[in-house]
């Protein structure tokens, strides 16, 4: 019995297929670094999108105290014609952006029509060198 022969049109295209097959191997660059690190790069961080659109920070203030203890005050702004109520908590770091294990609990904060909030923390140690003010809404 006799086979039909392969077009030439289908075999070029069979190894075109299978060239490319190629696996590459070796150390490969991290992909959008910078979408997942905002936390680690600025200080003021909104963690979901109902927060984004609610909320902004009209400014922070760093404050050394006596005892070598960093204190944080962020004036958080309701941006919004409505009442809306928010979680917030601070991420103490040290000099270098590692977590130092002092995190503050997360603490509900209501803000009236277009109001703007001051809200301190205190870091329980003195190797607080940097922060990251957390903001979501309420769960």
């Amino acid at each position: 019995m006799k086979l039909p022969a392969l077009p030439p049109l289908g075999v070029v295209l069979a190894a075109l297929g299978l060239a490319g097959c190629v696996h590459k191997t070796g150390p490969f660059p991290p992909l959008d670094t910078t979408k997942f690190t905002l936390e680690n790069s600025d200080r003021f961080v909104l963690l979901d999108q109902a927060a984004q659109n609610s909320v902004t920070c009209t400014g922070l203030q760093e404050v050394p105290l006596a005892d070598g203890r960093l204190e944080v005050v962020a004036n958080v702004k309701n941006r919004e014609n409505r009442r809306i109520q928010v979680q917030i908590n601070c991420v103490f770091k040290d000099a270098q952006g590692f977590s130092t294990g002092d995190e503050t609990p997360w603490q509900t904060l209501i803000l009236s029509e277009y109001a703007t909030e001051a809200v301190r923390f205190t870091a329980m140690n003195t190797v607080a060198r940097r922060y990251t003010v957390r903001v979501r809404q309420v769960r």
